[in-house]
């Protein structure tokens, strides 16, 4: 299990890779952020992928200081690239981190009052999703946030035929994976002192899904 490290290796041999979903999402993101969070902060972002959402977002928040981090290493060096080339200075360097560590690492926690995951628990195994309402559940302040992003089902059920299609083609790549019952995501942050907030439809048939510390 990997655990924070100080920085991540920045190669620039090569453009780092770039998603078109975040072309689509980011600003309705920062749409959520902006209603959702007060004005200043430490936000630390789990699965931070290519790094494109840590540079958009932080430049849209400049009041919060960004904590991005990575379990995959080849992702975080791509992330840790671009974000040496398009971060603004509020982003401190990558880290390699799983939240399934326990207890999450001090240098990512002290001070934290938002997390931020993107597109993450339906491409892991439900363990990541009990971790990670866990190292929130003791990470968060009093009214802290945890936003999530995603596709859910909700009461059993697929939103649209294309969530469907994509849980089938996930749980064929890895049985651990798929989209997610959102009242069992709710269930499981509740048991860590997170309540759930708010939702929003966003593109795509997503969802933002905004828990508080209580």
């Amino acid at each position: 299990m990997s655990s924070a490290s100080p920085e991540v290796a920045v190669s620039l041999e090569d453009p780092p890779p770039r998603s078109p979903a975040v072309a689509r999402n980011r600003a309705p993101i920062r749409d959520v952020l902006t209603r959702a969070l007060p004005p200043s902060g430490t936000m630390l972002e789990v699965a931070c992928g290519t790094g494109e959402h840590a540079a958009f977002l932080a430049g849209a928040l400049p009041g919060w200081r960004w904590l991005p981090t990575e379990a995959d290493r080849t992702m975080a060096g791509h992330a840790a690239a671009l974000l040496t080339a398009e971060g603004p200075d509020t982003v401190e360097p990558v880290r390699l981190f799983d939240v399934r560590t326990r207890p999450w690492p001090e240098a990512l926690t002290d001070g934290v009052s938002a997390i931020l995951a993107v597109n993450l628990i339906h491409i892991s195994p439900w363990a990541v999703t009990e971790a990670l309402m866990a190292g929130a559940g003791a990470a968060l302040p009093p009214g802290g946030v945890l936003y999530l992003y995603g596709p859910y089902r909700r009461e059993g059920r697929h939103t649209a035929p294309s969530n469907a299609a994509f849980d089938a083609d996930l749980r064929a790549r890895d049985p651990s994976w798929g989209v997610r019952d959102l009242e069992a995501v709710t269930a499981e942050a509740a048991r860590h002192g997170l309540a759930l907030a708010e939702t929003v439809d966003m593109p795509a048939n997503n969802l933002s899904v905004v828990f508080r510390k209580g």
